[in-house]
C-alpha cells in the first residue's frame, strides 16, 4: 500500500485501533504491518488465515468494508493484494 506522505499518521493510527479487531476475526491467526525501509510512503500487511473461507469472511465483512472505507482514501496509489501459499517455513 503506497499512502500519501500526509495520511501516514491517521493511517498508522487507525491500524492501531482496529489491529487488534482484524487478528481476533475467525481464522487469522497472525497478523503483521511492516514499512518499507527504502519508502516510507510504503505499507504491507501480512496476515496468516487458517483457510480460503475464513478469508473470503474477513473481506466481506463489515469489519474489513469499514476499514477499507477509511484507508483508500488515504493511498498514493491502487493498493496490491496477493494470496500465497507457504512453501517452506522455517521456524
Amino acid at each position: 500500500m503506497e499512502f500519501k506522505k500526509e495520511k501516514i499518521p491517521a493511517f498508522l493510527i487507525n491500524f492501531e485501533k482496529v489491529k487488534d479487531k482484524i487478528r481476533a476475526f475467525e481464522g487469522c491467526s497472525y497478523l503483521e504491518l511492516y514499512q518499507d525501509k527504502n519508502n516510507s510512503e510504503t505499507f504491507f500487511t501480512y496476515s496468516r488465515w487458517e483457510n480460503d473461507a475464513d478469508l473470503e469472511n474477513y473481506r466481506t465483512s463489515d469489519l474489513f468494508k469499514n476499514i477499507w472505507a477509511t484507508t483508500k482514501p488515504m493511498f498514493r496509489s491502487k493498493a496490491e493484494v496477493w494470496s500465497v501459499n507457504t512453501l517452506n517455513h522455517l521456524g
